[in-house]
């Protein structure tokens, strides 16, 4: 009933692209996680254009969930540097995969963003609006919103209304399953989120709870 991720030195690209493809193709893996930023650099980095191509190339899952809090000090108190800075962690580190042009270079990549993407997928109006404003802002192909449809988001967000919001903005067929098991952050009644969501059909419910990810994932 598991099906594992691997991690890999995404530090060091060309390392890292022979640990995907040893994961992949000698283990069975599916994919790999990896964090918003690889010791302070963004993953727009071109030096991280080998370990995309290999990760599109083998159809690996490309999981993303910050290892911690750049804002350091401003989010030390009451615990602020989870619950404001990993929803800030996510919209950074999209925003840096679609306006630093890896989805446009890596048109198949599969990534998946734990905590709903954070801020990003509600607050894609103000990209686009730069993009269509601001010749410094067009950096990438296509309206940045549109790129929420080639992305992926799991569904912990605790509340359903922010859950529905996500479900809306970016389409069921790009929502998995998340629970963050076994922290204190975690949620753990799925079925219930998404029972609080009347609009939600049977079929993307299912979606939801399975179908996505084994597409994603190829089982």
């Amino acid at each position: 009933r598991l099906v594992p991720l691997g991690a890999m030195a995404m530090q060091h690209p060309l390392l890292a692209v022979e640990q995907l493809r040893h994961a992949v193709k000698q283990l069975g893996f599916k994919g790999v996680e990896i964090s918003s930023a690889i010791a302070g650099t963004e993953l727009s980095d071109r030096r991280f254009d080998p370990v995309w191509a290999a990760a599109e190339a083998l159809g690996a899952l490309i999981f993303i969930h910050p290892l911690g809090c750049s804002l350091n000090e401003r989010l030390a108190p009451a615990y602020l540097s989870n619950t404001v800075g990993q929803p800030v962690e996510h919209a950074v580190a999209l925003s840096h995969l679609i306006f630093g042009g890896v989805l446009d270079r890596h048109s198949g990549l599969k990534v998946v963003a734990a905590h709903g993407g954070g801020y990003l997928p509600v607050h894609m109006g103000r990209c686009d609006h730069g993009w269509h404003q601001r010749s410094d802002a067009r950096t990438c192909e296509h309206l940045p919103s549109s790129y929420l449809k080639r992305l992926h988001f799991d569904s912990l967000v605790f509340d359903p209304r922010d859950l529905a919001t996500l479900i809306e903005r970016v389409g069921a067929s790009q929502v998995v399953l998340g629970t963050d098991y076994p922290f204190d952050m975690g949620h753990y009644d799925i079925h219930g989120l998404l029972a609080q969501i009347p609009a939600l059909s049977a079929a993307d419910c299912r979606a939801i709870l399975s179908g996505n990810l084994e597409r994603l994932l190829g089982i």
